[in-house]
């Protein structure tokens, strides 16, 4: 793999809208984001220059719904490029971005939708908005809801576009307004806490920063391949599954769910896992259950790889002096290791993990 930097800095950038436009200007053609589409049944590649073509006709559609600079638009859909595509579209234009768990009850979503003061709602599809119906009533701040596929909309809701129709053919030119970086980018609700939640207000220089500082613990290449399932709406993968991909040129691939991540990581073979401890426990499982249908062999040369693999890890970190062990790993990385690494895809240089406690 070619190690190569491509950082644009949070000084350069100044805002999430400004870091995409840098760089859509420094790698046009380098593809952004890799996805499944349903219709095909094939991996569709888009590139930056491509994204900020789509960018632009989503900002062109956000301009006809009479909204000012600092309002607050929503997005309630699964990880994918659409979902950057608003973000960047509604950044670009100044507004102020509330994300939404795909899995979070309606009256929740209604609530936040209702403190937040949105006035934009972008959705996945029927499953969402069958959901929303049942607290419509709480909705009357929305002037355009958006969904990405088809719904079935009553008469006398007038609010509801499917994307299709809410975006013009073709889009101008790629707006960025000339905010601050200290001004507000997004309003995350906290999920798990007591009472309401709570809304965490962001500054575009807090996540430029945040994702500055992370950097400096683990580097991301351009030549890298993250793949993304952690949700969005969390500022964990937005961070580093959304905003520090684009500020090093690496692409983003989207799993295309859980229960099929074991395939997707084949397929997609990425170089960066970002997860919470659960992911993880499925995998240590999985491994124990197969290692005790095999024989007691087996078993003490599995328990002697992962002794020698923490051994190095502990010496490459600088935490620990050379040991003879270390002699065995080519032999070790061949019977056990290379053969658990290949069912991650082959490729993997970091993993990643957040959220909880990792055992």
């Amino acid at each position: 793999m070619n190690m190569k930097s491509d950082n644009i800095p949070a000084d350069v950038s100044g805002t999430l809208a400004g870091l995409f436009r840098e760089r859509v200007r420094r790698s046009p053609d380098k593809v952004a984001y890799r996805q499944f589409d349903a219709d095909s049944k094939q991996w569709c590649d888009t590139t930056w220059s491509e994204m900020a073509t789509e960018v632009a006709r989503w900002q062109d559609a956000l301009a006809t719904e009479g909204l000012q600079h600092g309002d607050r638009v929503a997005v309630l859909l699964r990880n994918c490029k659409e979902w950057v595509t608003f973000d960047q579209a509604a950044l670009g234009r100044g507004l102020v971005v509330v994300p939404l768990y795909t899995d979070d009850r309606p009256e929740s979503a209604a609530y936040i939708l209702n403190h937040s003061g949105a006035k934009v709602l972008l959705l996945q599809g029927e499953d969402q908005w069958q959901g929303l119906l049942t607290v419509r009533d709480q909705l009357d701040g929305l002037v355009r809801i958006i969904s990405l596929e088809p719904v079935t909309v009553p008469d006398e809701e007038t609010r509801v576009r499917t994307l299709a129709e809410w975006l013009p053919e073709t889009g101008g030119e790629l707006h960025t307004e000339d905010g601050e970086s200290g001004e507000l980018a997004t309003i995350v609700y906290t999920s798990g806490t007591t009472g309401r939640p709570k809304g965490v207000m962001l500054s575009h220089w807090n996540i430029l920063f945040d994702s500055d500082s992370a950097l400096d613990i683990v580097q991301m290449y351009a030549d890298d391949l993250l793949i993304s399932f952690l949700p969005l709406s969390h500022t964990f993968e937005r961070t580093v599954g959304y905003y520090i991909p684009m500020k090093m040129g690496s692409t983003v691939a989207y799993a295309r769910s859980i229960p099929l991540l074991g395939e997707d990581l084949l397929t997609i073979r990425p170089t960066i896992l970002v997860s919470v401890p659960r992911i993880y426990e499925r995998v240590y499982n999985k491994i124990q259950a197969g290692l005790a249908e095999k024989s007691p062999i087996a078993t003490k040369l599995f328990n002697l790889a992962v002794a020698v693999g923490w051994q190095r890890f502990e010496h490459r970190q600088g935490r620990a002096g050379w040991s003879p062990s270390f002699l065995l790993w080519p032999l070790l990385n061949k019977l056990v290791a290379s053969k658990i690494m290949a069912k991650l895809g082959g490729r993997m240089r970091v993993a990643a993990s957040g959220g909880a406690p990792l055992p």
